[in-house]
């Protein structure tokens, strides 16, 4: 993002009553959280995405060849 741009959004913000900055602070701050959550994940997926693929592509044979299981979840 530019210099001015940036300064924009400082004006318009500072034009706002201190209750309403303050909202739209926690806002800005709740929303920038999720984005780099999203980017933490989307970095994560694509880190182990061959190994993911090779795991379904394992356990569809295995169904396939009568070798699996259904899940006990009360061994979880």
């Amino acid at each position: 993002m530019s210099s001015e741009n940036i300064a924009t959004v400082i004006k318009m913000v500072e034009s706002l009553p201190e209750k309403e900055q303050k909202q739209l602070i926690q806002h800005l701050q709740e929303y920038i959280t999720d984005l780099e959550n999203e980017i933490k994940w989307d970095s994560l997926v694509q880190k182990t995405e061959k190994n993911l693929v090779q795991a379904a592509r394992k356990a569809r044979q295995e169904i396939a060849e009568g070798k699996a299981k259904p899940m006990d979840y009360e061994k979880l």
